[in-house]
C-alpha cells in the first residue's frame, strides 16, 4: 500500500490518520506545531482504546501508533503516494500550503482536499497538478463514519478518481460523488440549518436545548443542530458559513452574530469545553 500523507493534526486530520493506519497503511501525519502533534498522538491512543465502546471495531492501539510517523516537517511527505489535506477552512492558508506540498511530493502523488466548503477547482489552481487534485469530505469522527462525499474538480482525471476510490475502499469508506460547488451537498444544507438554529437562540425564540430537543424528538435525529455545532466546532461552523456567503453572495448564508461572538470568546464547543453546551473538560485535539 502507498504511504498516506496527512497534513493538519486537528480533529479531522487526526481522524484520517487513525483510519488510514487502522486499515493497514503507513501514515505520515504533519503539522507545523509540535504540541498539536503530541496531542494528536494522545487522541489517537485514546480513540483506539475506546473504539469498541463507541461502536467501532477492536483496535490494536500499538500497531496503529507504530504505523504513523508524526512530523513537523512537510518534507516528510516526500514518500507519500496520496496526501490528504485537512487544515483550517481558510482559503489564504490553503493557497499558501499547496505550492509547498507540491514542491516536496512526487509528481504522481494525488492530493485529496478534505474541505467542508471550498471548491476543489479553486484548490487545484494552487498546484502544478490540477488533474491529480480531488475533494473528499470525510465526516467526524472519521474512523466511525463510513460515507464520504467525493468531489472531482474541473481538471480531476479518471486515474485520480480511480486511485482515490481504491484508497477509500481500503478504509471501508463509501463515496457518494457530487459536483464541485461550495459546500457540496452536506454542508450546503447542514451549515444553513446550524446557522438558522443559532439565530433562534440569538433572537430568544428558543434555548439551544429546546432547538435540539425538537430535532431529536420530532425528526428522530440522533443529535440536534447545535449539539452538532459543538461536535464540529463553532469556529469551524463560522468559517464554513462565511465561505458559503462569499461564494454565493446570497444573504441566506449571512453568519449569525452569535456564532461570531462565541468564536471570538473561545466558546468553540467540545474541544474547548464550552459551546452551546458546557462540557466537564475540553476534548483533546483529534478526539
Amino acid at each position: 500500500m502507498a504511504v498516506i500523507g496527512v497534513v493538519g493534526a486537528g480533529i479531522m486530520g487526526t481522524g484520517v490518520a487513525q483510519a488510514a493506519a487502522q486499515s493497514g497503511h503507513q501514515v505520515v501525519l504533519t503539522d507545523l506545531d509540535a504540541q498539536t502533534l503530541d496531542r494528536a498522538r494522545s487522541a489517537i491512543e485514546h480513540n483506539c482504546r475506546m473504539s469498541r465502546l463507541l461502536g467501532g471495531p477492536a483496535v490494536d492501539t500499538e500497531a496503529v501508533l507504530d504505523a504513523i510517523e508524526f512530523s513537523s516537517d512537510l518534507k516528510a511527505l516526500g514518500s507519500a503516494g496520496i496526501v490528504v489535506e485537512n487544515i483550517t477552512e481558510k482559503w489564504d492558508l490553503k493557497r499558501e500550503l499547496y505550492p509547498r506540498i507540491d514542491a516536496v511530493c512526487d509528481p504522481e502523488c494525488v492530493f485529496i482536499a478534505n474541505t467542508s466548503a471550498i471548491p476543489i477547482t479553486r484548490i487545484a489552481s494552487a498546484t502544478s497538478r490540477p488533474d491529480r487534485v480531488v475533494g473528499v469530505h470525510f465526516m467526524n469522527p472519521v474512523p466511525l463514519k463510513n460515507v464520504v462525499e467525493l468531489i472531482p474538480g474541473h481538471h480531476t482525471s479518471e486515474e485520480t478518481l480511480r486511485r482515490t476510490r481504491e484508497f477509500l475502499d481500503s478504509m471501508g469508506k463509501v463515496p457518494v460523488q457530487v459536483r464541485d460547488a461550495s459546500g457540496f451537498v452536506s454542508n450546503r444544507v447542514l451549515m444553513l440549518t446550524i446557522n438558522e438554529a443559532a439565530f433562534l437562540v440569538h433572537e430568544g425564540v428558543a434555548t439551544a436545548q429546546a432547538v435540539d430537543e425538537v430535532f431529536r424528538g420530532c425528526f428522530d435525529h440522533p443529535m440536534g443542530p447545535l449539539e452538532t455545532a459543538d461536535l464540529i466546532g463553532v469556529d469551524t461552523i463560522l468559517l464554513s458559513i462565511e465561505v458559503l456567503h462569499d461564494s454565493f453572495g446570497d444573504s441566506k448564508y449571512r453568519p449569525c452574530p452569535l456564532l461570531k461572538e462565541m468564536t471570538d470568546a473561545g466558546l468553540h464547543g467540545r474541544k474547548t469545553g464550552q459551546g452551546f453546551y458546557s462540557y466537564a473538560t475540553p476534548t483533546p485535539v483529534g478526539a
